[in-house]
């Protein structure tokens, strides 16, 4: 392909990295009274980019392979987009409340989408390590940004050793991978093992691959990086971790396993479903002590990765079509949460801990009423979004033959329905603690009015979801 051709598959990508560019400029120029238009700017540049994503990109190969655009990464760049946009605006809303205004965050989660619509498009190895470090680095301030917060600088400190450390093992996998195929295209590296086979090496080289991409969807036994970074980073930018990090994670992943290595199936699911089971447990089962609700929801999403990585321990297409309802869902289940979460406010200070839930159902009908559907959606109670999310990757698991560890998750999704369950009670039935500001955010309502309606309406307007995950996985698995 000629360069134009290739520059016109990578044009939303070149429109944020542009329009960073761009927004820095501004911002160092203007100062920190330009913060609230350089906000507006990158939710501009999501849309701009999303329209290139959808009407101007077509499928195929650029940069001699590196680069693909296909329906998969279509579809997972949509709601990455979707999910940086919204948190962008919710913490617009929360620096804004604090009077803290800096221009650096919507540069920093602009560049960041960019590494994360890299990473799900990436089709060699190296091209996969160029976006995930870009994303990487633009995530570790994003930890730490509130700077003057202690718990804030912690966690930007945990991640960023914990995630050096994630990346040498994916690098040190990547050159076992390469030794042993000579290649670090997709595409080639999947011929040399149709052809000869997974050797030991080999087989190695892929264990620390997955090591180094389940550290970055939060999988147990990579996961103790998270409840620190949800606890200590600002709500917003939790939310951002909580959703588009972890769409362009886990399409990583699906990539980076199913595409190269179709053919050393059985070697890999055995992997794959020991981290989602112990995944799906441990997020279960630690999140039933929690108190504070960010930490909660940090169990949660460990949960809620495990889930989805039994669909892609399935290898099939369904399988894949599975994980991506599942992130479609939970993206905009758990923006809701957080915007939930950002409401709960006394005096202009915010609160965390789960008793000061209590009887918010007499204080706040209406938040208690999203915080509850949104709560029982995340638990898979039907016939809310949630129970199709799961619903469609246990089933995908068993018509792979994973009986028992579908039925495990059944059993962990129990187990979590339990600590669900006790937020609404406490919010509808323990003793009212002091009533929240009542001055929630035009943006924070908005997209609770969206979450609400995923996930209680999901049922009646599911068709067009589930064709587009289905395009999306027969793009990826034809």
């Amino acid at each position: 392909m000629t360069l134009q051709a290739d520059l016109l598959l990578l044009l939303p990508e070149l429109i944020l990295a542009i329009g960073a560019m761009a927004l820095l400029l501004t911002g160092a120029i203007g100062g920190e009274k330009t913060a609230p238009a350089i906000s507006l700017g990158a939710i501009a540049l999501f849309v701009a980019a999303g329209a290139a994503v959808i009407w101007a990109v077509p499928d195929g190969l650029a940069f001699q392979g590196a680069f693909v655009a296909d329906g998969f990464g279509r579809f997972a760049k949509i709601l990455i987009l979707a999910g940086a946009g919204l948190s962008i605006l919710l913490a617009d809303e929360f620096f804004a409340a604090r009077a803290m205004a800096r221009f650096e965050l919507p540069v920093l989660m602009v560049l960041a989408t960019l590494g994360m619509m890299l990473m799900v498009s990436a089709h060699s190895f190296i091209a996969l390590y160029m976006g995930l470090e870009l994303q990487s680095l633009a995530l570790y301030v994003l930890a730490a940004f509130n700077r003057d917060h202690l718990r804030s600088t912690e966690a930007g400190l945990k991640y960023f050793v914990l995630g050096a450390l994630s990346s040498g093992m994916m690098l040190y996998g990547i050159s076992m991978i390469y030794g042993f195929t000579g290649s670090v295209d997709f595409s080639h590296v999947a011929e040399v093992v149709a052809r000869s086979g997974a050797s030991i090496g080999l087989i190695f080289g892929i264990v620390f691959l997955i090591s180094g991409l389940a550290f970055k969807v939060s999988a147990v036994p990579f996961h103790m990086w998270t409840p620190d970074v949800y606890e200590g980073a600002p709500t917003p930018i939790t939310a951002y971790f909580a959703t588009a990090a972890k769409v362009a994670a886990m399409g990583l992943f699906l990539r980076a396993i199913l595409v190269p290595f179709p053919d050393a199936l059985e070697q890999w699911r055995q992997v794959i479903v020991a981290i989602s089971v112990l995944s799906m447990a441990l997020g279960a089962f630690a999140a039933l002590g929690q108190k504070n609700i960010k930490r909660l929801m940090a169990y949660s999403s460990i949960g809620h990765m495990g889930y989805a990585l039994l669909g892609l321990a399935a290898g099939t297409g369904f399988g894949v079509r599975g994980v991506l309802i599942y992130l479609a869902i939970y993206v905009f289940t758990n923006l809701g949460v957080f915007a939930a979460i950002q409401a709960m406010r006394r005096g202009g200070k915010p609160v965390e801990t789960i008793a000061d839930l209590a009887g918010l159902a007499h204080t706040n009908q209406r938040l208690a009423f999203v915080f509850s559907m949104l709560f029982l959606s995340l638990a898979g109670l039907p016939p809310l979004a949630g129970f199709f999310a799961k619903f469609y990757v246990f089933l995908a698991a068993i018509q792979a033959g994973l009986v028992w560890p579908a039925i495990l998750g059944v059993l962990a999704s129990a187990v979590g329905l339990v600590y669900y369950l006790r937020l609404v009670k406490i919010m509808y039935f323990d003793e009212p603690a002091p009533a929240f500001d009542g001055d929630i955010a035009l943006g924070s309502r908005a997209i609770l009015v969206i979450s609400g309606v995923v996930a209680l309406f999901f049922i009646v307007a599911a068709s067009p979801v589930i064709i587009a995950a289905d395009a999306a996985a027969k793009a990826l698995l034809p």
